[in-house]
């Protein structure tokens, strides 16, 4: 008998928010009371989706935009505390991202998830999704020094896993994802179905492949391999 080949990487890197899980819908409501406690008309998910990637300083921004940096960062700890009761109420994984992942482990090949998200929000939506058996490896925004575009939370990862950046496969929404994955000397996948800023163009990331739909993911030939 011959010896079986697998058809993906060994090990997926991926990002959480836009890429594995529409959170923009719990996104929406978190700053939406925000803005009812204060009176304010509530923000709408057209608005407010292009900036989840960014985080949520970026959020709170697109909502008070007539506050400062200052004014800014202190509403952070409320922000994160209502997304913490609002996550999971509406959020949902895109359309093919289960597939995708069981895929990959009916291939043999492990996965998880480096995201800018906090650690400890991040493993609630691990535990809401059921994944904590299946997700190999979880690295928050703070779980290190650094956070992407730094490369740290992914060579730190592919080191969690015994394995070289090399021979994993990083797949995010945003530019700055690209850019870790880059400097990590890790192969990237570039998602189109996530959260941009208009004007923002996937194709000058310098992805080593691009995916318009989930779906796609599920081709063993997208998949760049470098080592």
């Amino acid at each position: 008998m011959g010896v079986a080949v697998s058809r993906f990487p060994r090990v997926a890197l991926f990002d959480l928010d836009g890429t594995l899980l529409d959170s923009a819908p719990d996104m929406l409501a978190t700053a939406n009371r925000m803005l009812a406690t204060r009176d304010r008309a509530p923000t709408t998910l057209a608005m407010l989706r292009q900036h989840v990637s960014k985080g949520a300083r970026a959020m709170i921004a697109a909502s008070f935009p007539e506050l400062d940096a200052g004014g800014r960062e202190a509403l952070v700890p409320e922000f994160l505390a209502i997304y913490r009761e609002e996550l999971g109420r509406h959020s949902v994984l895109f359309d093919g991202v289960a597939d995708m992942l069981q895929a990959l482990e009916d291939d043999g090949a492990r996965w998880g998830i480096v995201t800018n998200k906090p650690e400890y929000l991040a493993r609630d939506v691990v535990a809401g999704l059921g994944w904590q058996s299946r997700c190999a490896v979880l690295i928050g925004g703070d779980t290190l020094a650094e956070k992407k575009p730094h490369p740290l939370p992914l060579t730190e990862a592919a080191a969690r896993l015994g394995t070289d950046p090399g021979a994993c496969v990083y797949v995010g929404d945003d530019e700055r994802d690209v850019a870790a994955a880059r400097a990590a000397g890790m192969p990237s996948i570039a998602v189109l179905w996530g959260y941009r800023l208009d004007g923002e163009d996937p194709e000058t990331w310098q992805a080593d492949a691009i995916a318009h739909r989930p779906p796609e993911l599920l081709q063993p030939a997208l998949w760049p391999r470098r080592l």
